[in-house]
């Protein structure tokens, strides 16, 4: 079982008061003989009548010296778990949590945004 990133329990509990449903505490992937733990898996009802929505979410706290390092990391599992997805659970939508101050500079930047795109 992977080790939970500092900011796992912060991001669990915002899930929880914006009435999402841990459903996966990881959420185990499989695809192709290769094993996988997105960090958390979650639903959230829409309504009475519809489906609700399911995502995962990949927390990084980008706390390492080398921001781009960890960025490099993020990206990695980030599009292989979304590769798995695809395969498997199409309409899991997968999100990367990170800090408010790491988005606000970092992922702001022309280079981060190039790479997004």
């Amino acid at each position: 079982m992977p080790a939970k990133d500092v900011f796992h329990d912060a991001v669990k509990n915002a899930l929880i008061k914006e009435n999402w449903t841990i459903t996966d505490d990881p959420l185990f992937l499989e695809f192709g003989g290769v094993d996988m733990y997105v960090d958390l898996g979650a639903e959230k009802l829409v309504g009475a009548e519809k489906d609700g929505e399911k995502i995962a979410v990949e927390i990084k706290s980008f706390i390492q010296k080398s921001i781009t390092y960890e960025f490099h990391t993020a990206l990695g599992q980030y599009l292989n778990y979304r590769f798995i997805l695809n395969q498997k659970d199409r309409e899991r939508i997968l999100y990367l949590a990170v800090p408010e101050d790491t988005y606000k500079t970092f992922f702001r930047l022309l280079f981060t945004q190039g790479v997004i795109a």
